[in-house]
């Protein structure tokens, strides 16, 4: 790990505090703008109603909420958790089933930050086997590892491929008496038929992630969920938090989780789908545009000839994006998130600009 030991943190701080390179949310990365397609979140937002009942600490995990999610998932509630986000579920998985110094976890890069920064931060090395051509697993290099986590982002993030199940299912088998598999399903609402929950059954050592961030539009309620075997369940709640999750959450949640709640999200990831589809054939036709990776979320990835410039010229026209060049393989690289149909028009008509100035200057 590089030192980047920085001068502003408390010098009583651990070691690793000091050294850690924290995760570079959107928001913290980026400001300002007036369409912010940087951080793959739902623009059509849903509204929701609160009770006025906060004088008393919330369950740890509520019953509507679980209840609902388990229904929604097709799992029953001993194998669902619920948490700050699928972020406190990666958190949970490393500080239950790492040992400090000793275990280490398997991730396939380009993928999500936050698997390696859990980590890290709590002593377990992390072992990085490259995506084949970004799109998928290179089963023998994962096999050469010994970890007890492996986490599989599927749809990828940032890229929006599928990893093929065949795979997944390769990967579980392989370590059914050794490591849990991992499978990060926060996209999956967008590719539905994608996910990997019929496998439960089948893999006592399968764990899924999801979230209501994505196709829910709930980003800022910070609700995640855990799906694996009732055993790894219990594993997690030995070491969660007592009130993890705050009484609006909850009643948001389980409001999102209603019949009607799960018809306005199906309907929302059906005009994002076609805006995605809609877009990837705008950009396949930019002349500054040299690859279109195909996605299964609300996200779209482009190669372009120099990804600053680009991020740049679109925040000069408060747009913003999101600058993928530091991730393994993707050099050049940008991800568009998926905004409303008028952020989407007002996008394309800068990049639109932005490439027919570049083309004009090269010509």
């Amino acid at each position: 790990m590089t030192d980047v030991t920085d001068a502003t943190v408390n010098p009583l701080a651990r070691q690793i505090v000091k050294q850690l390179v924290p995760y570079a949310s959107a928001r913290s990365s980026m400001s300002g703008g007036a369409v912010w397609l940087n951080a793959n979140e739902n623009a059509l937002a849903p509204a929701y109603q609160l009770d006025d009942t906060f004088n008393r600490y919330p369950s740890c995990q509520p019953k509507a909420v679980i209840d609902g999610y388990a229904a929604y998932a097709g799992v029953t509630p001993e194998q669902v958790l619920v948490s700050r986000g699928a972020d406190e579920g990666i958190e949970l998985l490393i500080r239950s089933f790492c040992e400090p110094k000793q275990d280490s976890i398997t991730l396939c890069p380009p993928t999500y930050g936050m698997y390696a920064i859990s980590a890290e931060s709590h002593h377990t090395a992390v072992q990085k086997v490259l995506l084949l051509n970004t799109e998928q697993l290179d089963l023998p290099g994962i096999f050469a590892t010994n970890p007890k986590l492996v986490f599989i982002c599927s749809p990828n993030n940032p890229t929006g491929d599928l990893i093929p199940r065949e795979q997944i299912i390769a990967v579980l088998e392989h370590f059914k008496d050794t490591a849990l598999v991992v499978v990060d399903e926060a996209y999956i609402e967008f590719a539905p038929e994608a996910s990997v929950v019929p496998l439960l059954p089948r893999y006592p050592n399968l764990v899924i992630l999801r979230t209501l961030s994505k196709a829910f539009g709930l980003a800022g309620l910070r609700c995640g969920f855990t799906l694996a075997a009732p055993d790894i369940i219990r594993a997690l709640k030995k070491m969660i938090a007592p009130y993890p999750i705050a009484e609006p959450v909850a009643q948001i949640a389980a409001q999102a989780l209603s019949a009607a709640g799960i018809t306005q999200m199906q309907q929302s990831v059906g005009i994002i789908n076609q805006l995605r589809r809609d877009f990837v054939q705008f950009a396949q036709q930019q002349a500054g545009v040299t690859k279109v990776w195909p996605s299964n979320a609300n996200y779209v990835l482009l190669q372009v000839s120099d990804a600053a410039a680009c991020v740049n010229a679109l925040m000069a026209e408060g747009i913003l994006i999101r600058n993928q060049s530091s991730q393994l393989g993707l050099a050049n690289v940008v991800r568009v998130s998926i905004g409303n149909p008028d952020e989407m028009q007002r996008l394309q008509q800068a990049m639109f600009n932005y490439f027919s100035a570049n083309k004009r200057e090269t010509a």
